[in-house]
């Protein structure tokens, strides 16, 4: 599995491409404005096909490149239900957008809950349900590659934000002590902002939430 970190969007925010080029398949994680630009190359490139999009959480750096996504590739879209009016409601964030910014809903073919698993890049990928930035906010877990795809939870050398709508840091500092910091150290995580990190490099110096 190829890790291609893009970073798009008026914040910078993290996607991942992740591509297999000897299966020609490929998923994005999630979708910041203008990412589709950088990620068609790339699939030319590699001869990957992107069947699937997965968003950690419906805040609009993650998905305001959803629908252009979508409509060019026609993938799978999977998400949380407690996110499901920030994704197919998205004026609901008008007090968090930048003057402005438009956003297009999309329609999310499959919500996935805690403990699902998802059969990708020839690997069993596993789901954890991370609120307490989003209600609805996901990790992504290749047990395989030792990876997790943390979006907006966990960051290096910090943890998302909890004073917007739906924010509670009791539940996110829970989340990530019992969905996080239970997978091995050594695990990278790769969040939604800023470089990756490793579980046992946040569990010993995690400012906000120590192991």
């Amino acid at each position: 599995m190829n890790v291609h970190v893009l970073l798009a969007g008026p914040i910078q925010t993290n996607a991942y491409l992740l591509t297999s080029p000897p299966t020609g398949e490929a998923v994005l994680i999630d979708a910041p404005g203008g990412v589709w630009e950088q990620a068609e190359p790339l699939l030319k490139g590699e001869g990957c096909r992107l069947a699937r999009l997965w968003l950690t959480h419906g805040h609009w750096d993650h998905t305001q490149g959803a629908a252009e996504v979508v409509r060019r590739t026609g993938a799978e879209v999977s998400a949380h239900r407690a996110d499901r009016p920030l994704i197919e409601t998205p004026e609901v964030m008008r007090l968090l957008l930048i003057p402005g910014l438009v956003l297009e809903p999309v329609v999310v073919d499959r919500w996935l809950e805690d403990g699902d698993s998802v059969d990708a890049l020839g690997e069993k990928v596993r789901v954890r349900h991370v609120p307490g930035h989003c209600p609805g906010s996901l990790m992504f877990y290749f047990a395989g590659a030792g990876a997790a795809f943390a979006g907006d939870a966990l960051f290096r050398g910090g943890v998302g934000r909890t004073d917007l709508p739906g924010g509670d840091f009791g539940q996110l500092e829970r989340s990530i002590r019992s969905r996080i910091y239970t997978l091995p150290d050594s695990t990278t995580v790769f969040p939604g902002h800023g470089g990756p990190t490793t579980v046992g490099e946040e569990k010993a110096h995690n400012p906000y939430v120590g192991g």
